[in-house]
């Protein structure tokens, strides 16, 4: 069980990546299904909303910088309001490197991030292993 209260043994292999950009969406969404996760992408703010209060990611993959609702405005609703089920850790997906942008998300429930331009595609599927293993751990 995650400290978000998620059992991530149930929910172990389910990932929601929220990211505006089609190129990235695509590039992850395939990394990650071939590591073995099962990704659900949405595309903007509130496709990623509303997949965050459904619920049962283990993970969630979150751009800062997105159409219709930033992911600072995604943090703020999901701190007023419950989902019908938990989510694991939300991880923060960026280029933006400012400290107090990064301090908000964290403060909102954010648990960790990745900045996009210093990673290899590939370190993607490695860092999100290390949330979940670190998510476990901290049952």
């Amino acid at each position: 069980m995650s400290s978000n209260g998620v059992d991530l043994a149930q929910y172990e292999q389910k990932i929601l990546l929220i990211e505006d950009d089609q190129t990235l969406q695509e590039l992850y969404k395939e990394l990650l299904e071939d590591a073995g996760f099962t990704v659900q992408v949405a595309k903007d703010g509130d496709e990623g909303l509303s997949g965050l209060m459904k619920g049962g990611y283990a993970l969630v993959l979150l751009d800062v910088m997105l159409p219709r609702k930033d992911g600072i405005a995604i943090l703020k609703e999901m701190k007023k309001s419950k989902s019908l089920q938990p989510n694991g850790p939300i991880v923060l997906l960026t280029n933006l490197g400012n400290d107090e942008v990064i301090k908000q998300c964290f403060q909102l429930g954010a648990t960790g991030y990745l900045i996009k331009s210093s990673l290899a595609p590939d370190q993607v599927v490695s860092e999100v292993r290390t949330f979940l293993r670190n998510a476990a751990e901290n049952t």
